[in-house]
């Protein structure tokens, strides 16, 4: 079975985030209200490859009793390390691989990776064939308009639809530009024109300023060739953005405490506690006495401090 194929039209999903899409918070938008395709975060092909790096892989490749359907992202610039990794995912219980040709992080790029590999086309490609002949799953990409000029795409793109992924995700800006600038909209129907004539039975996702379900739904009207719609940073604004329905303070309250319960669930005491309140903006927002409250919780030190301030409300 093909997961691309068995998705509704349109289908909405989750984009893939460092530090944020891990297990516990995919398992909180599954209550919330799931899309209908999770990706994981970005696992390093090359960690997963060395006896070092693998316990640390497998741990962000985790998949939850929610996540099904969900796609395994991948990223790295080794040929035989996207071998050797997508090997594995089948067994892993994933759907699809899909590998990241568009991360902006400098680190991941200075290493080669994620939009790095817009700069070696042979060597993105090279590592796309290694995946697709390793494994029966469909392999997919996500990248961006290109490195420094959103034009570029004219000619990136093709490159990537040569080899006929099973989907495709574009997001529509470049690498330099960051989330600096509005998403290019007015370059859809270019993209959809390329995919139309290379490789027509790839599956095309947007990415880039989608804020919700009805947001989606209207690019959709507009663009109806369109066949998905990934959300980024709207999961930030409306953890319920998959459903349009916008929550109370008691209803984000309750997700803010299933995160933490969730964090002490799968034992990440060996983990920094810092990055664990980054969440807190999404449930701590838009609601009276909201700021005075996420200021309380940004000074603990433990998820037990947390809790503590959350009980006595």
């Amino acid at each position: 079975m093909n997961i691309w194929d068995e998705l509704p039209q349109p289908f909405l999903v989750l984009a893939p985030m460092e530090g944020v899409t891990d297990v516990i918070f995919r398992q909180v938008v599954a209550h919330a209200g799931r899309p209908d395709l999770f990706f994981t975060e970005f696992t390093n092909v090359s960690s997963y490859a060395s006896e070092k790096g693998r316990a640390n892989a497998l741990e962000r490749l985790q998949i939850a009793p929610t996540d099904p359907p969900i796609i395994a992202q991948i990223w790295g610039k080794n040929p035989e390390h996207f071998s050797e990794c997508t090997k594995a995912l089948a067994s892993l219980g994933f759907s699809g691989v899909d590998l990241n040709f568009g991360c902006p992080d400098k680190h991941v790029n200075k290493a080669g990776g994620g939009a790095a590999m817009i700069k070696t086309p042979d060597l993105a490609i090279e590592c796309l064939k290694n995946a697709v002949k390793s494994t029966d799953l469909p392999v997919s990409v996500k990248t961006r308009l290109g490195w420094s000029d959103p034009t570029e795409y004219k000619a990136w793109l093709p490159v990537l639809l040569a080899e006929h992924p099973a989907a495709l995700t574009v997001h529509l800006r470049t690498r330099k530009e960051m989330s600096k600038v509005p998403a290019h909209y007015e370059l859809i129907p270019g993209i959809i024109k390329l995919r139309n004539e290379i490789s027509p039975e790839t599956k095309l996702i947007i990415n880039g300023d989608i804020k919700n379900r009805e947001h989606a739904l209207e690019l959709h009207q507009k663009y109806p060739e369109i066949d998905g719609f990934m959300i980024g940073r709207g999961i930030f604004e409306n953890p319920y953005c998959f459903t349009n329905h916008t929550p109370t303070r008691t209803e984000l309250m309750e997700l803010l405490k299933l995160h933490l319960d969730l964090y002490k669930k799968y034992d990440l005491s060996h983990l920094p506690y810092e990055p664990l309140k980054h969440f807190f903006k999404i449930y701590i927002n838009n609601f009276p006495g909201a700021k005075e409250l996420r200021t309380k919780l940004m000074e603990t030190h433990s998820e037990e401090e947390a809790e503590s301030i959350l009980a006595n409300l």
